[in-house]
């Protein structure tokens, strides 16, 4: 991959750093799920097994470092059949990672499950 600066190749590289901490955590069964994910996670039927392909697939899309709840991304993986999943989890460097939500992309919001239709102002 090409990077216009040594800034850009850093922030590149800790994207990447907490993704494969993040996996190795999931791996690990390091990890916790929120009252939200774990409800959702049942009426969207989404499973363990699930869970735990789509991270081993994951891309980390957008990343949450100044969160008010705690730093934390958004990844999105596919499961072994091919479902599409985002997953909201916190940062590695809580002891387990907290999986916060997970849902299916919605794909009137979604360009390729990626990339949002209309991303959030920054201030």
């Amino acid at each position: 991959m090409l990077f216009d600066s040594d800034l850009e190749r850093k922030w590149y590289n800790g994207l990447m750093d907490i993704l494969g901490h993040i996996r190795a955590k999931i791996g690990e069964d390091m990890f916790e799920f929120s009252k939200h994910a774990l409800d959702q996670s049942f009426v969207r039927k989404i499973s363990l097994e699930e869970l735990r392909q789509a991270v081993a697939d994951a891309t980390l899309i957008e990343d949450y470092p100044d969160d008010k709840y705690g730093p934390s991304c958004l990844l999105f993986g596919l499961t072994q059949k091919g479902r599409p999943l985002h997953i909201l989890c916190s940062h590695p460097s809580r002891n387990l990672i907290k999986i916060i939500t997970l849902y299916e992309p919605d794909g009137a919001q979604w360009i390729r499950n990626q990339l949002r239709v209309n991303p959030p102002k920054s201030n």
